[in-house]
């Protein structure tokens, strides 16, 4: 990476938690292209330079968070060892619940399951917002059928983005639930969710 790219890379990362800042501790409404300048302490046509509108900027603020999940569950993705058939299912396939856990631990983290309140409460007002998250979740949902065909190559493509759609929506649910923003679920009612979530990234074998 060169100096320059290091120096925008180093700026637009600043405007992005500049906008992060004004979510956790302002909400959504407060969001707007002069009060993320003013708060990174840059020109509105510096910020505008890096993302030209707010709908720019909240996307980039997705796709970093989303980045953040996935680099974790790539971190532990499954790998397996083909019986020459080119199925890649000969042997043997590791235990997808560390991934798992590791996009349940988003959950303990109040800040960015506080972050996702505010952007869902924008999305339901604004066109440009909700345009940002359906294809942040587009992606997610994407990713993480590519996962699941990983871990479970009989499963088919159809099947593993049905399956990764459910994960999401139960995921996006229990947020409100496991984060103490609605309540704290019983024990009985964690090892259930777990159950559940693991069949369907495991595939039809296993469930």
């Amino acid at each position: 990476m060169s100096a320059a790219t290091s120096k925008g890379h180093q700026r637009r990362t600043a405007l992005l938690d500049a906008a992060r800042r004004i979510l956790l501790t302002s909400g959504g409404a407060e969001l707007t292209m002069r009060s993320v300048a003013d708060a990174a302490g840059v020109r509105l046509g510096h910020l505008q330079y890096y993302f030209p509108s707010r709908s720019d900027l909240l996307a980039a603020l997705l796709e970093r968070i989303l980045a953040d999940s996935l680099e974790r569950i790539a971190a532990l993705a499954p790998t397996t060892e083909g019986d020459g058939d080119g199925t890649g299912g000969g042997c043997c396939r590791a235990d997808p619940g560390p991934a798992l856990e590791s996009v349940l631990a988003d959950h303990d983290d109040p800040d960015l399951v506080r972050l996702f309140t505010e952007v869902w409460a924008m999305a339901a007002h604004d066109a440009q917002a909700a345009e940002a998250v359906t294809s942040f979740y587009a992606a997610y949902a994407e990713q993480l059928a590519a996962f699941i065909r990983e871990h479970a190559p009989q499963t088919g493509p159809e099947d593993a983005r049905s399956r990764a759609e459910v994960f999401v929506m139960l995921m996006e649910g229990a947020a409100l639930f496991r984060s103490g923003i609605t309540g704290r679920p019983a024990a009985p009612t964690e090892a259930l969710l777990r159950q559940v979530l693991l069949g369907l990234v495991a595939g039809p074998d296993g469930d």
